[in-house]
């Protein structure tokens, strides 16, 4: 079993959009948290599904704020 890290962020839509850190181009949207993990969980097979045997997989290293005086 492998762990992925996600951003799950709030459209202006109110929609849910998940992207996956170290996945390319893997993200999807949903109404509700739950539909949202589900929805993730599928791209991430259908994403590993079409990879290219050759291509790494970039590890997550960390997440950090900064806060600065805007």
């Amino acid at each position: 079993m492998t762990t992925y890290n996600i951003i799950v962020e709030q459209g202006e839509d109110g929609y849910l959009i998940s992207e996956v850190i170290g996945l390319p181009g893997c993200h999807t949207q949903a109404k509700t948290y739950d539909e949202l993990m589900k929805r993730t969980k599928e791209a991430i097979k259908l994403y590993l599904k079409v990879k290219k045997p050759d291509e790494p997989i970039p590890q997550f290293v960390g997440l950090q704020r900064l806060e600065i005086e805007a």
